[in-house]
């Protein structure tokens, strides 16, 4: 198999991030030539060749004179990786299982495969989820720290096809605040559970942060009581 080109992984994460993580939205313009070659660590001509790579699969429009734009309707060929829950119908009783079958494997995988720099990330994002959570458990700040802390750590596994499951635990969070049920106490068993899991990815302990995740997701799942 041959390496992929510098430009290649580049036009590669930058999909991901219009697809999976939703960074860019149909329409929007990305920040200029300058801000994504520093962000991304590259040149500005390699940039250019990753960008040309998404216009050709669909992704981007060059329009000369006013920048580079996330396409109004994108390629669904190109951007489909799994149907979303809404079109099959799931109930948050499957996204919590599906969580627990690939959760907790991948938050292991980060604690050995997270660099220090990311490591700190994800605990940065924990204390801010932990601090939301004091605040007001069932504010829309906690919900999308919530989100931002799980996500960082499927992130930091670093397998690409995991990635493509953050939209599943995003959904999960969101039903869940949703149905408004024992949300209270929900809170306060993460918050506990939260302290455990960046403990545990702390110290680099894949066992114990694998075990840690999956209680965290049981807890909410009973709360809830979905087993």
């Amino acid at each position: 198999m041959e390496k992929m080109s510098l430009a290649q992984s580049t036009a590669k994460r930058l999909k991901n991030e219009i697809v999976n993580e939703k960074k860019y939205r149909p329409g929007q313009k990305l920040p200029n030539e300058n801000i994504l070659s520093n962000q991304y660590g590259i040149s500005r001509s390699t940039l250019r060749e990753a960008i040309r790579i998404l216009v050709s699969e669909g992704i981007l429009e060059v329009q000369r004179g006013n920048g580079t734009f996330v396409l109004s309707q994108l390629n669904q060929k190109t951007t489909s990786s799994f149907q979303t829950s809404s079109d099959i119908k799931v109930t948050l009783k499957d996204l919590y299982e599906t969580r627990l079958i690939f959760e907790p494997e991948a938050a292991s995988l980060a604690c050995k495969r997270a660099s220090d720099q990311e490591i700190q990330e994800i605990l940065r994002l924990g204390n801010i989820c932990q601090e939301a959570i004091l605040k007001c458990p069932t504010s829309k700040e906690r919900v999308a720290s919530e989100a931002a802390f799980h996500g960082a750590i499927i992130k930091a596994c670093h397998n690409e096809f995991l990635i493509h499951f953050l939209p599943i635990i995003n959904e999960t969070i969101e039903k869940t605040f949703e149905l408004k049920i024992n949300l209270e106490v929900i809170a306060e068993d993460a918050y506990k559970d939260h302290i455990m899991i960046m403990n545990f990815l702390e110290k680099r302990d894949a066992v114990a942060l694998k075990s840690a995740v999956m209680i965290h997701l049981h807890h909410a799942a009973w709360h809830e009581e979905l087993f």
